[in-house]
């Protein structure tokens, strides 16, 4: 069994930046990916990005290239999102989501994970 807890959501104004981060205990394994999806009201839930736990690579939708990065800790377990130039499109709810031995073809196909967590909110607003 896998936890994932995420915090670090709230409030930014349109050009900010926030921190998300993803806290993972329970079994783990090299072949994990971890991801970052999210859902915002009345659409379907949307990948973001993903990274392989051992390394690299790192995989990230056209929508937030450039602005938004996905790093790990393996010490820590914790997985990162650093969103920076947010616009209001970004407001969502963000989660996170662990599977595994996916191939990185699969790596944006919420259907292919395993575990996730209860999300957290991201709001961008003036």
């Amino acid at each position: 069994q896998v936890q994932l807890v995420e915090s670090g959501g709230g409030l930014v104004q349109p050009g900010g930046s926030l921190r998300l981060s993803c806290e993972g205990s329970g079994r783990t394994s090299n072949n994990y990916v971890m991801s970052w999806f999210r859902q915002a009201p009345g659409k379907e839930r949307e990948f973001v990005a993903a990274i392989r736990w051992s390394c690299g690579p790192t995989v990230y939708a056209d929508s937030v290239k450039g602005r938004f990065t996905i790093s790990r800790d393996t010490a820590k377990k914790t997985m990162y999102l650093q969103m920076n130039t947010l616009t209001p499109e970004d407001t969502a709810v963000y989660y996170c989501a662990s599977g595994f031995g996916l191939i990185v073809s699969s790596w944006s196909t919420s259907r292919y994970y395993d575990y996730w967590g209860r999300g957290t909110q991201v709001t961008v607003s003036s």
